[in-house]
């Protein structure tokens, strides 16, 4: 058993296997109980076919294990690196315009020796550690000119996602960086020149800056029922299989929107729906709880963090995680528009799933910085 050295040089405390080797155990069981759930729905919601769980169980093996050596990185490394991964990430979107690979008219993806990846992963983490390192070295709340920088920062990669086009990811990616900006102590009457620069800015977005697709979805939030068998499809659907779910809900397997496939996307983007069809209200609060208690563990790890880098970028990342689990919940229940945002741990596939896992390894680096010991 390894022991802490006192102020005296003598020794203090023994340190726990979890503290050497950086693991936040209450954080790595609530994951792992959320992975379980997610292999138990997906096998469900792809029919039985062993193929998607298997697959997915790989995946995951190996998000834990990236996490798992993501964490022992010290948190000084991720923000000396942070300027050069947003540069790579940047670089590689750049890329994807002239090089990329298309599927379903969007072109997203570049191929390397038959590997296919979205570099727009790699900015979910690399835009908030680097908004992150840019303000650990300013004053705090920032001042205008630190916001305008922040931004700047924010702006590249998100107007180069929309090029793919990829509106959705481009949004959350960049509130990833906007929450941490928030969190350094933004005023609220910056923030509410924001809001009424959005307001402003909606009515020319939505005449050039949207393609038809993206606003038949936002028509279509409205007024699903206006093309039932066409746009609104997707979303009458689900709110079929969460509503005949009730309270206790058909039966592991049982759900007749899923198993009968009138439920499209029921593996990935809806797979919730097949969940509250199958194990009814109760089923989706537990799910629910699950993501309460990380969201929770995540922000307690903010506010225990001791250097401003890692207390901003633990925030970010656990907002961000509440903002995935929103909007996956918000397009399947109608509240908000469809926009192919998987919901964590629990949708099949594997880049998302892994890039999820390498920012609650640098979740789980941040909660043990200040209890580093060279060995």
């Amino acid at each position: 058993m390894h022991r802490l050295p006192d102020s005296q040089g003598g020794l203090s405390r023994p340190v726990s296997l979890s503290r050497r080797w950086h693991i936040d155990v209450p954080l790595l069981v609530l994951l792992m109980v959320l992975a379980s759930v997610g292999l138990g729905v997906l096998y469900s919601a792809a029919a039985g076919e062993v193929h998607y769980v298997k697959r997915q169980a790989v995946f995951m093996a190996l998000a834990f294990v990236g996490m798992f050596v993501i964490a022992q990185i010290p948190l000084d490394v991720y923000r000396r690196w942070s300027p050069w991964a947003y540069l790579g990430g940047c670089g590689l979107l750049v890329a994807v315009l002239f090089f990329g690979a298309g599927a379903k008219g969007a072109q997203r993806w570049l191929e390397l020796g038959g590997f296919r990846f979205q570099p727009s992963e790699i900015m979910k983490l690399a835009v908030p550690m680097s908004v992150a390192a840019f303000l650990h070295k300013r004053s705090l709340p920032p001042t205008f000119a630190t916001v305008v920088g922040a931004l700047a920062i924010v702006a590249v990669p998100a107007a180069l996602i929309v090029r793919q086009p990829d509106l959705g990811t481009s949004i959350l990616i960049a509130a990833s960086g906007l929450f941490a900006l928030y969190l350094a102590g933004l005023s609220w009457r910056m923030i509410g020149g924001a809001a009424v620069a959005m307001l402003v800015a909606a009515w020319p977005i939505w005449q050039w800056g949207l393609r038809d697709y993206q606003r038949q979805r936002i028509l279509t939030l409205f007024n699903p029922d206006a093309d039932r068998l066409g746009a609104g499809w997707n979303i009458f659907q689900s709110k079929a299989a969460i509503g005949s779910g009730g309270l206790l809900g058909k039966g592991y397997m049982q759900g007749t929107q899923s198993q009968l496939d009138f439920l499209p996307e029921s593996h990935t983007d809806f797979i919730i729906a097949v969940l509250s069809e199958e194990w009814g209200m109760r089923g989706a609060l537990l799910l629910l709880l699950l993501y309460v208690l990380i969201i929770a563990r995540g922000i307690y790890i903010s506010f225990m963090a001791q250097q401003v880098f890692g207390r901003l970028l633990a925030g970010s990342i656990t907002l961000t995680f509440f903002v995935y689990v929103f909007v996956n919940i918000g397009m399947v229940t109608g509240l908000l528009p469809v926009v192919g945002v998987p919901l964590p741990m629990v949708s099949y596939g594997g880049t998302s799933l892994i890039t999820l896992m390498a920012g609650f390894g640098i979740l789980m680096a941040i909660g043990t910085e200040r209890r580093r010991v060279t060995f």
